[in-house]
């Protein structure tokens, strides 16, 4: 089954985010290494948010992720949504 993580960022993510960046980053490419985290990225226009798409059996790989994530742990994320996906073409 797959995920559909979204993040909703604060206003001033880029300037705050430094301190974290490289474990929110750390974090990720693990996840993608183990398999679970197919893509990432952050919104380049208008927005500040991110979308993350996971795989795994339910939806506790990704609430995993969002627990370890420094991102979360440290007020940067403002809003999270997690969907399951029904992917019909594609991985």
């Amino acid at each position: 089954m797959h995920y559909l993580l979204s993040y909703e960022y604060v206003q001033d993510m880029a300037e705050r985010r430094a301190p974290y960046r490289e474990g929110h980053l750390a974090l990720a490419r693990a996840a993608h290494e183990r398999g679970e985290l197919i893509m990432a990225g952050a919104f380049s226009e208008g927005s500040a948010g991110a979308v993350l798409l996971f795989r795994g059996d339910g939806p506790a790989v990704v609430e995993a992720f969002v627990d370890a994530d420094p991102y979360a742990q440290n007020g940067l994320v403002t809003r999270r949504n997690v969907r399951p996906l029904n992917v019909v073409f594609g991985g």
